[in-house]
């Protein structure tokens, strides 16, 4: 079961009082560079021998035998951005564009080249990712310069003790415990992210994610919250898959439920450890935390792993952005 329990209702109080303080204690990072295109893809299927599965997604549809001089596969339309070195980001010698695809490519699923298939998934994908967790960073970077402040005895703006209650409120953490804050705040590892996208959405495929952006197969059970009726819910039950005005809202719910819901504590826990050895976040390593997202258990962690493995995602959780250019 995948568990939402999304809910900024505790906010709304401190943000009715505070008017234009609120605003200016939560400063966001640069947008600017960012665009959302409606990506398509037109309606001619490509034809692949799809028996190797084990090609590394930067492969553009393996045993088409046909390219144009822009080395794609023909009838299909190129997406601006989606032409990154994906081989390169995973081996830390590219980065990734700063691009917000609106939707999936509406035609992703009458592509029969595998490989090429999970490339556009994952060139889709990891730059909404990227962008979520390089705003938690932001914030990680601002929660620490205000524990050193408080450390040091020195007085702190209005608009950061605003910031800083709104924050401890999202986390229901008492307002002094920065800890407590930094522990659940925290990024979610690209290639753990892209392997639920992948397996939740299969592939960017499912009627979920085609009709209500849903990429991680997040339930609801407000009737506040757009959603769609699973078509085979059983007898009884009222749960519908959380819709979404776009991908990155997704990415967004998805990245807030690990950091908040009582079901990924021990998620949490692992990730803290992670960062108090001074490692990386493992996405790899980070799966097994997350046996309660699916009712399948040990079964949903070993998919998530494979698809880890075998597309050599874990290169993905040193990935970095575009710089921004400062003329934009």
């Amino acid at each position: 079961m995948k568990i939402n329990t999304f809910n900024w209702s505790t906010l709304g109080v401190a943000a009715a009082m505070t008017g234009t303080l609120v605003g200016a204690a939560m400063v966001m990072p640069p947008v600017g560079a960012a665009v959302a295109p409606k990506a398509y893809f037109n309606n001619s299927a490509i034809s692949a021998d799809t028996s190797n599965f084990h090609v590394r997604p930067q492969l553009r549809a393996a045993g088409n035998g046909r390219a144009n001089s822009n080395n794609q596969p023909y009838d299909v339309v190129v997406i601006e951005g989606l032409d990154y070195d994906l081989d390169a980001v995973i081996t830390g010698t590219g980065s990734v564009p700063r691009i917000q695809l609106a939707s999936m490519p509406n035609n992703l699923s009458r592509i029969n080249a595998v490989n090429y298939k999970k490339e556009i998934f994952f060139k889709t994908v990891l730059p909404l990712v990227l962008q979520v967790n390089e705003e938690i960073s932001s914030d990680r970077q601002r929660l620490k310069d205000l524990r050193a402040q408080i450390k040091q005895s020195a007085h702190l703006q209005a608009t950061d003790k605003l910031w800083l209650a709104i924050m401890a409120d999202r986390y229901n953490v008492r307002r002094d415990d920065i800890d407590a804050i930094l522990a659940r705040h925290d990024v979610v590892p690209p290639s753990l992210a892209l392997a639920q996208a992948a397996t939740e959405s299969a592939w960017g495929t499912s009627r979920f994610v085609r009709e209500g952006n849903a990429m991680f197969g997040q339930w609801t059970f407000s009737a506040s919250k757009e959603g769609l009726v699973p078509n085979k819910r059983g007898v009884g039950k009222n749960h519908r898959v959380q819709a979404f005005p776009s991908l990155m809202a997704s990415v967004r719910s998805y990245v807030n439920n690990l950091n908040r819901h009582r079901a990924y504590r021990e998620f949490r826990k692992i990730r803290t450890a992670m960062r108090a050895k001074g490692g990386p976040i493992d996405g790899y390593l980070l799966a097994p935390a997350l046996h309660r997202y699916s009712e399948r258990g040990a079964v949903y962690v070993s998919e998530l792993q494979s698809i880890i493995e075998i597309n050599d995602l874990r290169g993905l959780d040193s990935a970095r952005l575009m710089d921004i250019d400062p003329l934009i």
